[in-house]
């Protein structure tokens, strides 16, 4: 069965909302990568690269708030299993061809279901952590690309996505 037609396991029977029952399936090593971007103005990037924004170091901060929201992922999404997390960086590479900071988180951890939306949320909150810093000086900052990269463990194995290196 294709990846679009497999059966929406957040959903019960009946169609409601419901959490998964991961407690029959075996405690693995799991880990997943995750990327995203800040686009802005080369002013910007320039100002975050030599750290003179007046709110001060960004990617420090940034790097904080996506490691946080890594570890609390599951109160932020509702349907999240709570996990704990054996590892979560995050990691910034600046992209002056295209005015853009991008972002790379990897979490692992050893259990019983994957951790691709706490990488997901770490590169989420570390980009919203960018804008705030740096909306006093460029309101046209974007916030996109964000997708899983890899995912490595678990009962469907792993998974890379295409064209992308890790």
């Amino acid at each position: 069965m294709s990846e679009s037609h497999k059966e929406l396991t957040h959903l019960d029977a009946a169609g409601h909302a419901r959490m998964v029952d991961v407690g029959d399936k075996a405690v693995t090593t799991r880990e997943a990568v995750a990327r995203g971007r800040v686009v802005m103005q080369p002013e910007t990037l320039a100002l975050i690269m030599d750290g003179k924004l007046p709110k001060g170091d960004v990617l420090a901060v940034a790097r904080v708030a996506g490691i946080m929201a890594a570890k609390r992922t599951a109160e932020l999404i509702p349907l999240c299993h709570l996990l704990n997390l054996s590892h979560a960086s995050v990691q910034f590479t600046p992209d002056p061809a295209t005015n853009a900071l991008e972002i790379e988180a990897t979490v692992r951890c050893q259990g019983q279901t994957g951790v691709e939306m706490e990488a997901l949320t770490a590169v989420s909150i570390a980009a919203l952590t960018i804008y705030d810093m740096c909306k006093a000086v460029d309101k046209t900052m974007q916030i996109d690309q964000i997708r899983l990269i890899a995912k490595r463990g678990g009962r469907s194995g792993d998974w890379q996505r295409p064209h992308e290196e890790r």
